[in-house]
């Protein structure tokens, strides 16, 4: 199975020391978000454990000892950095300090385990398409070569997005293909593979692929294995990712995005991230309660037989 960290909360950035402990006692509770009552217990062993999917913005935090997981796990990587500052992403650093961590995660994990994201796309009066490709072609230029690829997708404007961001500007067909053009000109430039991720388009004139941002070949080729041959079954329509379990809870990101699907509130979130979270507690929010009822994951490997678990670089 595939375990994901990062699609609910940054938790590289926020929750490393409990993430790294997790790994360490080989467990983790998660709950379900519909019936918080029901609790999920994943094991975390190489032996049913088959990559550990990581999303974040900021690996910083977790760097210095990122090599206890990666001993011993196939692992991929996730890292998005955008256009935006700190009046649509509060918390997450600036350019040069992502740009400088994703060098250093490179360092430890290797460019084909990481995939830049540049998403979502959006457009405002201060972020149009020409601020977007001038910051694009800045930041490709630094990037190429040390990652897998580029994925990006255009916002997708959902109602609690509209109320929290009412400057947001609708993303009409033509500003969709100028973008594209202009991102998939500036990535062949560099000889950097970059793709879509879903159904946010399809622009194969521009040299753009379409995939899953997570499948499983990708996935198998970063770490140097083969998994079985599987359908993707994706987390939503039209996702052509192929179903992992995120160990994260929604509503405890600090980072304070404004496009940001997994936080309800963002107040809310802050107070979770000060007040409900301990570093020792198998969840990430909160402990057990006398009502949970707590059950192990069904868990298998999907790898081939004779597959050989790559570790290292």
């Amino acid at each position: 199975m595939i375990i994901n960290t990062g699609a609910r909360t940054d938790t590289a950035q926020w929750y490393a020391p409990w993430l790294l402990r997790r790994f360490e006692q080989g467990f983790v509770y998660v709950r379900n978000p519909l019936f918080p009552h029901k609790v999920s217990r994943y094991e975390l062993d190489p032996t049913v454990v088959d990559c550990v999917e990581f999303c974040s913005k900021n690996y910083a935090p977790l760097l210095p000892r990122l090599h206890e997981i990666t001993s011993r796990f196939n692992t991929h990587f996730h890292y998005t950095i955008t256009a935006y500052g700190p009046d649509i992403e509060p918390e997450v650093p600036d350019l040069d300090e992502s740009v400088r961590t994703l060098l250093e995660l490179e360092k430890q994990v290797g460019s084909q385990r990481i995939c830049w994201r540049y998403d979502p796309v959006l457009l405002s009066n201060s972020y149009t398409v020409e601020r977007h490709l001038q910051t694009f072609a800045w930041l490709t230029e630094r990037l190429a070569g040390h990652i897998d690829r580029c994925i990006f997708s255009f916002v997708e404007m959902y109602q609690k997005l509209e109320r929290n961001f009412p400057e947001l500007e609708p993303i009409c067909p033509k500003d969709r293909d100028r973008l594209a053009a202009g991102l998939g000109s500036i990535a062949a430039k560099h000889g950097m593979p970059i793709q879509t991720c879903g159904n946010n388009g399809v622009w194969p004139q521009y040299g753009i692929g379409t995939s899953g941002c997570t499948t499983l070949s990708m996935l198998g080729a970063a770490n140097g294995v083969e998994f079985k041959k599987l359908k993707h079954k994706g987390q939503r329509a039209g996702c052509g990712c192929f179903e992992s379990r995120d160990i994260g809870a929604y509503d405890s990101c600090p980072n304070g995005c404004r496009y940001c699907y997994a936080n309800r509130d963002h107040n809310k979130a802050l107070y979770n991230y000060l007040h409900e979270h301990d570093p020792e507690s198998p969840f990430l929010l909160g402990s057990e309660h006398e009502d949970d009822e707590v059950s192990c994951a069904p868990q298998k490997s999907l790898l081939m037989q004779n597959a050989q678990l790559s570790l290292g670089v």
